[in-house]
């Protein structure tokens, strides 16, 4: 631990450890728009710069180390380079949240009172036509951070963006301009996540009206498979309907990263068939709606006759993957121990 000075208070922190990082332990807010703590630091949009005393321009706090001694001011001069930043920034920023995710952008702005002086005559960059259904991308809304290209590369280990162009004319582009669907992107949506302006975004969103902020959300375990992951359900107060699915980094065991699966494949929950009730075989061979006793009534007695007139060797019971290790030692145990058979399989072993 070294001790530091910041705003005119001694403060200690783990030596090396970013001043980011320090000053918010300490209730300190830096803004910062290309950082994010799953990725290495950046320092590229100089949003988070301090001053630092001895050096000779200020620094940026995301990619700058405590040390012993030193001395930081997040709240003198520099609070008027971030402005001058912003406004930068909203200068090419035509068409913020296409479809209603956060904007980190905005929300700087807003506190900063800073608006767009003027708009660049090129500000414009010519769009990008994906076929897919899910991700979609607005260069308009982009402020080539990188934090989704580093993302690809960092976390996921596979080059699925990249930055496409120079100047007024650089854009985010899966790799190549191909189709997210043609190269190694596996449409887990991790981009869209850590995006601070809502540029990448959900496709099937856009143009719905549907602000992230204003969604209930519900934290659940995602089911399509044993991992656990933790995901939020965010649910439209009105119409009480899904619309997507997110998760944070503060979640175990998945850390906010979530597969295509457990970032899209949500729909089901609200198709017109899916079971919500049980149904109960009557004795004229159709299903009726029964409670949940009863159900679970008749199944047992079924099992009962079963195991009477042909043997426990004749019950076989299924596990899942999709069930956590502590159930599915249930199961076995119950096939074991109460039923008596050793026919247990899991789908996993297919």
């Amino acid at each position: 631990m070294v001790e530091f000075q910041l705003d005119g208070h001694t403060v200690s922190a783990p030596e090396g450890e970013l001043l980011v990082h320090a000053a918010a332990r300490q209730g300190t807010f830096i803004p910062t728009l290309c950082h994010d703590d799953q990725l290495e630091p950046y320092g590229g949009c100089r949003m988070c710069v301090v001053d630092v005393e001895g050096a000779p321009r200020p620094l940026p706090a995301c990619a700058t180390p405590v040390a012993a001694g030193m001395v930081v001011s997040t709240n003198g001069p520099v609070s008027g380079l971030r402005k001058t930043l912003t406004e930068m920034l909203l200068s090419e920023h035509l068409n913020p949240s296409p479809a209603g995710r956060p904007n980190e952008l905005t929300d700087l702005a807003a506190e900063y009172g800073a608006e767009a002086p003027f708009v660049l005559p090129g500000a414009k960059r010519e769009p990008y036509e994906n076929r897919n259904r899910m991700m979609g991308y607005d260069p308009d809304a982009c402020i080539l951070c990188n934090r989704c290209v580093r993302y690809t590369q960092e976390v996921m280990q596979c080059s699925a963006l990249s930055l496409e162009g120079r100047g007024g004319e650089a854009r985010i582009v899966p790799t190549w301009g191909r189709s997210w669907l043609d190269t190694e992107c596996e449409l887990c949506g991790g981009c869209l996540s850590v995006c601070p302006t809502g540029a990448i975004y959900e496709q099937f969103l856009e143009g719905s009206g549907v602000e992230e902020r204003g969604l209930e959300k519900t934290k659940t375990t995602c089911t399509f498979c044993g991992v656990g992951c933790q995901v939020d359900l965010n649910v439209d107060p009105e119409s009480k309907r899904i619309v997507k699915v997110t998760s944070d980094p503060s979640y175990l065991p998945n850390e906010g990263n979530l597969c295509v699966k457990g970032r899209f494949a949500f729909n089901f929950v609200h198709h017109p068939d899916r079971l919500t009730e049980p149904l109960v075989r009557g004795e004229d061979g159709e299903l009726r709606p029964a409670s949940w006793e009863h159900a679970l009534q008749v199944a047992a007695d079924g099992l009962k006759e079963v195991i009477s007139q042909h043997g426990p060797q004749a019950v076989g019971f299924l596990a899942s993957a999709r069930l956590t290790n502590e159930e599915n030692f249930l199961i076995q145990k119950l096939a074991r121990s109460v039923v008596g058979t050793n026919s247990v399989h899991s789908c996993e072993a297919t």
